[in-house]
């Protein structure tokens, strides 16, 4: 496997979002390279955060497929007590939120900031205007540390359109905090009737 570390996890997120049937005629180097990038996710960081997600009541969780949340998502698929919906789009995560608050369930969003971004439409129509709690864990990429320029401008806005909509949050970086973070969260979501948002950090997911 040769070449800049960038370009791996470039191939690796696009096999892990399309699925395998995305793997080309090179794909022993591709699968790989998967191994590659998925073995530079803290599995050990990724399982702190997922035991403080079941501690805090969390029964329902949305995900899209994202390097840094694989093993998040393995995680929830293997859990007979976790139900995990694989979403197409972030929006469809809102509402599957939405309903599960009504049923009186407890649910959580896994996604990248890219992908919060691209889910501002119904965070502001649904959840704000009928007063839905949102656990939101998004992958703070393109901050300090990031390799690939196409995470770079999500990144720059992260926390400017955080902080624009009012929406309360936090980094994780130290996963010592990650249980009382959490738990935190959920509480703030619940009492409030309102999104809340941890960035999930490279310090916190990456082993560079």
């Amino acid at each position: 496997m040769s070449g800049h570390p960038a370009r791996h996890c470039a191939v690796a997120e696009r096999v892990i979002a399309g699925g395998l049937a995305t793997v080309n005629a090179n794909a022993a180097e591709e699968l790989d390279i998967i191994q590659f990038c998925l073995m530079s996710v803290s599995i050990e960081n990724s399982k702190i955060v997922y035991d403080a997600l079941k501690r805090s009541g969390v029964k329902i969780i949305s995900a899209l497929p994202e390097t840094w949340l694989v093993h998040l998502i393995n995680m929830a698929d293997e859990d007979p007590e976790t139900t995990l919906v694989r979403i197409t789009r972030e929006e469809e995560a809102i509402g599957i939120s939405a309903g599960a608050h009504l049923a009186g369930l407890r649910s959580a969003l896994l996604m990248q900031n890219h992908g919060f971004l691209a889910a501002i439409n119904p965070i502001v129509s649904l959840s704000f205007l009928y007063k839905i709690p949102l656990l939101m864990l998004i992958s703070y990429r393109g901050h300090m540390g990031e390799r690939d320029p196409w995470q770079t401008q999500g990144g720059r806005l992260t926390e400017p359109v955080l902080k624009a909509l009012d929406i309360p949050y936090e980094h994780l970086t130290n996963a010592a905090d990650v249980p009382r973070q959490i738990a935190q969260a959920q509480t703030l979501a619940e009492s409030s009737l309102t999104p809340v948002a941890l960035l999930l950090s490279r310090q916190l997911m990456w082993k560079d």
